[in-house]
C-alpha cells in the first residue's frame, strides 16, 4: 500500500497541523471523559489517528482520531463487559471486522450518500460547532469540549448551556473570547493577504500563544483563570510515569459473544461515520480529490487494532478536525500525520505549557471553523437547487441540532430517497398524444421507461385505469430494459379486465414470464 506522503508542500502543511494539533487536543480528552474512559485512552487515539492512519489512509485531508458520535457506545460497552481490558479487546476486533469490510470492498456505501444530506451535515456540523463553543466563550466551565449531541452528559443540551453560560459570565474569558476572535478575522481578512509570512504562521496559533500570554499575566495581576476554563492534560513526569498509562488489551475474551457483539456494532458504526467524513471531506478539498473508501476502511482497522491493542478509544475519520486541517490550508497526508506527532511529543515535554491555554481560545478558533462550514450564503444557495435539494439538506440540518449526527443523516437520507420515488412515480412511462382512426377509435399509445420498478406500479396503474371504454391501448416496452415483476402481473391482469370495457390491448416488445 503505497503511502503517498510528501513533503513539497511542507509550507502549508506544517502550520495547518499545528491548528489541528491545538483543535485536537482538547477533543481528545473530552470524548475520552464522555466515554467513561482513562484521559490518557483520548490522546493514544489521537496519536495512533494521526500518525498510523494518516500514513496509511488515501484520504489527501482527512483527519481520524476519536469520535464524539461512539461515546455513549464506548460508555455502555465498557459497563457491560465490566472491564476496561476486556473492552479494548472489543476495539482490537472492530479493527479486524474494519479491514474484512475493507476486502469486502463495503466502501462502496459512501456513494449512496446524496450531495444534499452531505451538504447538510456538513453545514449542520458547521452549526453545532458554533452552538456548542459559544458557552466556552462565556467561560463555561466544563471538563468536556468535544459533546456533539443534542443532550449532553451533564444533564444539560445545546441551548440551556448557553443559558446557563450567560449566567455565569466570566470576565477574563470572555476577553480572550473577544480577543482571540478579533485576531482569527484580522487574520483571515487582511493580513494573509499582505505577507506570506502571515500566511505561514496560521492565526490559531497566534490566539493560542496569545492566550497563555493572557493566562500568565492576568496570573501576574491576581486574576487567576479558574482551571477548569483550561485545557487539561495529566502531567507525566518520567518514562516511567509514562508506561504507566498504557493498557494493554486483554484478548483472551476476545472470542466470547459479548465481546464480538460489541466488536461489530462499533465497526459499523466507525466504519459509516469514517465514509461519511471521507465524502465531506472530498467536497471541502478545493482539489476535490476522491479519497479511495476501501483502503479506508482498511486503514482505520489497522489504528483500531494497534489503538485497541494499547490502550486508546476507537477511532474513525473526524469532520471536525479534517475541516479546520481543510480550513486553515493543508495541502497533503502530512498534515494529518504532523498533528499526531505534536500530541506525541506534547505528551512528552511541554504538557505545562498547554495547560496554560485557554478553552476560550480554542472555542475561537472551532467557532471560525464552523461559521466557514456554515456561512448563510450556503442556504441561499441550496433554495436555488430546488425543493429537491433544500429539503433534505434543511431536515439533516434540524434533526442533527436535536439529536446526533448520524440520525440527521439517515432522516435527509430518507427524504432524498422519497424524492427519487416520487420522481420514479412520475416518469415510468410517457403517454404519447390520443389518435383517433379511421373507424373512430381513440388509440393511446405508451411508452415505458427504461427501467419500470416496483415503485412505479401505482402510476402505471393509474394512468391504466383512465384508458376510457371501446378505446384501444399500445403498452410499449421497446425502450425498457427492465420492467419489475409486480408491474408484469399488472399488466397480465390488465389485459384481462380491458375486455369487459371493450378495450382493446397492444403490446410492444412485452415477455410474458415462464410459467
Amino acid at each position: 500500500m503505497a503511502l503517498g506522503i510528501t513533503f513539497k508542500e511542507i509550507k502549508s502543511d506544517l502550520p495547518a497541523s499545528i491548528v489541528v494539533f491545538f483543535v485536537a487536543l482538547p477533543l481528545c480528552l473530552g470524548i475520552a471523559l464522555a466515554s467513561g474512559a482513562p484521559l490518557f485512552a483520548g490522546v493514544i487515539s489521537g496519536i495512533i489517528g494521526g500518525i498510523v492512519v494518516g500514513a496509511a489512509s488515501g484520504s489527501r485531508l482527512g483527519v481520524s482520531g476519536p469520535a464524539a458520535g461512539l461515546a455513549v457506545i464506548v460508555f455502555d460497552s465498557i459497563a457491560t463487559l465490566g472491564s476496561w481490558e476486556l473492552f479494548l479487546a472489543a476495539v482490537v476486533l472492530a479493527g479486524v471486522f474494519q479491514i474484512i469490510f475493507g476486502y469486502m470492498k463495503a466502501g462502496f456505501i459512501a456513494y449512496f450518500f446524496p450531495t444534499s444530506v452531505i451538504t447538510g451535515m456538513l453545514t449542520g456540523i458547521g452549526i453545532l460547532i458554533i452552538l456548542k463553543q459559544m458557552p466556552f466563550l462565556f467561560g463555561y466551565q466544563s471538563n468536556y469540549l468535544g459533546e456533539e449531541a443534542f443532550g449532553q452528559l451533564d444533564g444539560e443540551n445545546t441551548f440551556t448551556a448557553i443559558q446557563h453560560a450567560l449566567g455565569l459570565l466570566s470576565p477574563a474569558a470572555v476577553l480572550i473570547s473577544v480577543v482571540s476572535l478579533a485576531i482569527l478575522i484580522v487574520w483571515d481578512k487582511y493580513l494573509t493577504k499582505r505577507s506570506k509570512l502571515f500566511e505561514l504562521l496560521q492565526g490559531p496559533i497566534v490566539v493560542v500563544i496569545v492566550g497563555i500570554l493572557f493566562t500568565v499575566i492576568l496570573g501576574h495581576y491576581g486574576i487567576q483563570i479558574p482551571k477548569e476554563q483550561l485545557v487539561a492534560l495529566p502531567e507525566i513526569q518520567s518514562l516511567s510515569e509514562l508506561k504507566n498509562e498504557f493498557t494493554f488489551a486483554d484478548l483472551s475474551g476476545i472470542g466470547t459473544l459479548a465481546v464480538i457483539k460489541i466488536a461489530l456494532v462499533m465497526a459499523i458504526v466507525a466504519s459509516i461515520e469514517t465514509l461519511l467524513s471521507v465524502e465531506a471531506s472530498d467536497k471541502l478539498d478545493p482539489h476535490k480529490n476522491v479519497t479511495p473508501t476501501n483502503r479506508e476502511l482498511k486503514a482505520q482497522g489497522l489504528g483500531n487494532i494497534l489503538s485497541g491493542f494499547i490502550g486508546g478509544l476507537p477511532i474513525t475519520q473526524v469532520i471536525v478536525r479534517s475541516s479546520a486541517n481543510i480550513t486553515f490550508g493543508a495541502k497533503t497526508k502530512l498534515s494529518a500525520i504532523l498533528h499526531g506527532f505534536f500530541l506525541l511529543i506534547s505528551v512528552l515535554t511541554i504538557i505545562p505549557l498547554l495547560n496554560m491555554i485557554p478553552l476560550a481560545s480554542l472555542a475561537a478558533t472551532l467557532i471560525v471553523v464552523g461559521y466557514k462550514l456554515a456561512k448563510p450564503s450556503m442556504f441561499v444557495w441550496m433554495y436555488h437547487r430546488g425543493m429537491e435539494q433544500f429539503v433534505p439538506f434543511s431536515v439533516t440540518i434540524l434533526v442533527m441540532l436535536v439529536s446526533d449526527l448520524l440520525t440527521g443523516v439517515l432522516l435527509g437520507l430518507v427524504m432524498s430517497i422519497f424524492f427519487t420515488l416520487h420522481h420514479s412515480y412520475r416518469n415510468s412511462y410517457h403517454l404519447k398524444d390520443e389518435i383517433t382512426d379511421e373507424n373512430g377509435l381513440a388509440t393511446h399509445h405508451i411508452v415505458f421507461a427504461e427501467e419500470v420498478s416496483f415503485f412505479n406500479k401505482a402510476s402505471v396503474l393509474k394512468v391504466l385505469d383512465t384508458i376510457s371504454e371501446n378505446s384501444k391501448v399500445i403498452l410499449d416496452f421497446s425502450n425498457s430494459k427492465a420492467v419489475a415483476y409486480d408491474v408484469v402481473e399488472m399488466i397480465k391482469d390488465y389485459t384481462v379486465q380491458a375486455k369487459y370495457k371493450n378495450i382493446q390491448v397492444e403490446t410492444v416488445k412485452f415477455h410474458y414470464p415462464e410459467e
